[in-house]
């Protein structure tokens, strides 16, 4: 598979099928990692004012001397900045952060608004939520009233701010609620997809629907180790010539899903963005490896929520995937 194939999202534009991810990366390594990715091929950041490294990716950019129009940029509007009022001032906090005046796509990082007590007209902080016994207290009305938020990011488009608005996290059930509403259509939702944690159905769902799935952790947490390290994917790596994580990276975009590989070492960088050409045999062998493992999520904050507060909704009798699935079917 080429480097540099696209994927077309439902408003028309075409957006890189592999982006840098620079989630949890210490101080001081993302402005280098994200100028070694473009500068080796990539087209794609993925970013968040909630990693709390925008200035360094902004750098990184910078100093790779590419165009910004030949860079795709995501960002996110993380769960503090859900109020309508904040949501273009937390916009343009990540721009100038950044040192670009749009964004290529916007995402809602997560369907939680945290409670924030600040003064009016000033974009909330992480210091501004409280905390009850080391647990972020939630704004509950405001989590579950999400439209509201997602009016304010439509506004965002017609302003010219943001080119494209999607979602993260989101569960059929809420994205349901929200293409019901919504003048302008989710065109993504970033969620966990990995080996070991697929999603089979829910992808097949994004995709009849025409949202991008994209996968953050694509390749596993350290729970994952055993299916990363398997024979089956060992085989083909060796077939091919690649380490594991290049099979998998490659397992995920001939699902016609678009990983989000993250990584600072430059050798990773450079693997990450060359996939390999699986034949079908190999890609059902790898799903079929998945499937024969339970699932399990690297990330779930539930319960760092005060009240505990239910993100996926898994085991909900009504809400869970699962559960709206059966529904559509007319089996529930």
């Amino acid at each position: 598979m080429p480097v540099h194939t696209t994927y077309k999202l439902s408003n028309g534009l075409d957006i890189p099928s592999i982006a840098l991810g620079t989630w949890m990366s210490a101080p001081g390594e993302v402005e280098k990692a994200v100028k070694h990715a473009i500068e080796c091929g990539y087209k794609h950041i993925d970013c968040a004012w909630g990693y709390g490294n925008e200035a360094e990716v902004g750098e990184g950019i910078k100093a790779s001397g590419v165009p910004r129009d030949q860079i795709w940029i995501t960002s996110k509007l993380f769960e503090l900045h859900h109020k309508p009022e904040h949501v273009e001032l937390a916009v343009r906090d990540s721009l100038k952060k950044l040192g670009t005046d749009y964004l290529d796509m916007y995402l809602l990082h997560y369907p939680v608004a945290w409670k924030t007590v600040c003064p009016d007209g000033v974009l909330p902080q992480k210091e501004h939520t409280p905390m009850v016994d080391g647990r972020l207290v939630i704004d509950i009305p405001l989590s579950e009233d999400f439209l509201s938020t997602w009016a304010a990011m439509e506004k965002l488009v017609e302003k010219g701010l943001v080119r494209s608005i999607g979602v993260s996290n989101f569960n059929i059930y809420k994205l349901k609620k929200l293409i019901a509403a919504a003048k302008i259509k989710p065109v993504a939702n970033q969620i966990e997809l990995s080996i070991q944690n697929p999603q089979f159905e829910f992808v097949d769902w994004l995709k009849r629907n025409q949202i991008l799935p994209q996968a953050f952790s694509p390749l596993g947490g350290l729970a994952g180790q055993h299916l990363r390290q398997h024979p089956v994917v060992l085989e083909i790596g060796k077939k091919y010539g690649v380490h594991g994580a290049v099979v998998l990276v490659s397992w995920l975009l001939q699902r016609g899903i678009q990983p989000l590989p993250k990584s600072v070492f430059e050798n990773e960088i450079e693997a990450n963005i060359k996939p390999v050409d699986l034949t079908k045999e190999e890609v059902e062998r790898l799903s079929e490896l998945a499937r024969s493992f339970p699932s399990k999520r690297v990330v779930n904050p539930s319960s760092e929520y005060e009240p505990f507060y239910d993100v996926y909704q898994e085991d909900h009798p009504e809400f869970s995937d699962k559960a709206q699935l059966l529904l559509e079917k007319g089996t529930a």
